[in-house]
């Protein structure tokens, strides 16, 4: 009996073995065309994919410092929340519009009514999100406190991502007091909010709500439209980045990819929809298939 039972222990460990092998080799080959679509880019990429399921990594030039531009906001988002579960403010705290809150690139808060209109904290950070209301983006950071965004960050051991200028603020850009972040840091700041490491459950639930809400992303474009992503796509001249949560049933995972000392802004876009593509495409994959790989679509499960 104990031989019958050993036995069988070692067919099960063989097979297993032998399924997650398969997937590896999959998975290779995902880290492999990563690699080819970010090395022929006219720039310098870097990538971090995130399994969230299994913890497997890809890194590509994971550890260099890029320009963030509007993506830094997912840590003035991350501050926002940990400052509500902290008790230190509401989401629905009332802030009212001044004309002097008014900086380029703000869409919605220019259209408002100076001294009149009110609106909530959520309702600011649904703006800074889904539109990348610049305004927006600074009563929030005078609110929650720069200082206090980098200490969250310190908090996480994330040394090289940084708040370090109000959104427009060209003196400070200027004078090389940019906002920046690595593949590897953003990663692992959005992985620990989903693990629910900075603030609670339905407070996470929220977070990635607001950061789902649509908006028109490089990211987006490499996914199909049903597909539900908590994203935030930052530009500048010779920059392109954009980092998230793509929420692939049964299979979520992180994916940041920056790009700076581009030729064409385009080329850098496009490296960005081409990756996040193909790491769909394998998620969507292994999420739909049994551990040898067979997929049975529902068409088929009559």
């Amino acid at each position: 009996m104990r031989y019958l039972i050993v036995t069988l222990a070692l067919v099960a460990a063989c097979l297993a073995q032998d399924v997650n092998e398969k997937r590896q080799l999959l998975w290779h080959k995902l880290e492999r065309s990563v690699e080819h679509i970010s090395g022929d880019l006219d720039g310098v990429a870097g990538v971090a994919i995130l399994d969230l399921s299994s913890g497997d990594k890809i890194l590509i030039h994971a550890d260099e410092v890029f320009p963030q531009a509007s993506s830094i906001k997912i840590t003035v988002l991350a501050e926002l929340y940990r400052q509500a579960q902290a008790g230190k403010l509401k989401l629905t705290d009332l802030y009212t519009m001044q004309a002097s809150d008014l900086v380029p690139d703000s869409d919605i808060m220019a259209g408002l009514t100076p001294g009149v209109t009110r609106l909530t904290l959520r309702d600011l950070a649904t703006m800074m999100v889904a539109v990348s209301d610049n305004s927006a983006t600074n009563v929030l950071i005078d609110r929650v406190g720069m200082d206090n965004v980098n200490a969250m960050l310190d908090g996480l051991g994330l040394r090289q991502t940084r708040l370090r200028r109000k959104m427009m603020d060209l003196k400070a850009a200027s004078e090389g007091r940019e906002n920046v972040s690595t593949p590897r840091e953003m990663m692992t700041l959005l992985q620990a909010i989903y693990e629910n490491k900075l603030f609670g459950r339905e407070l996470t639930q929220d977070f990635f709500k607001v950061l789902s809400t649509h908006k028109e992303s490089a990211l987006l474009r490499g996914l199909p439209p049903d597909v539900t992503a908590a994203s935030k796509p930052g530009e500048l001249e010779a920059v392109r980045a954009d980092s998230g949560i793509v929420f692939v049933p049964n299979r979520p995972f992180v994916i940041c990819v920056m790009t700076t000392y581009l030729r064409d802004e385009n080329d850098g876009e496009s490296v960005i929809t081409k990756i996040a593509s193909q790491a769909y495409n394998y998620f969507d994959r292994v999420a739909r298939a049994s551990p040898y790989g067979r997929v049975i679509s529902p068409r088929n499960r009559k």
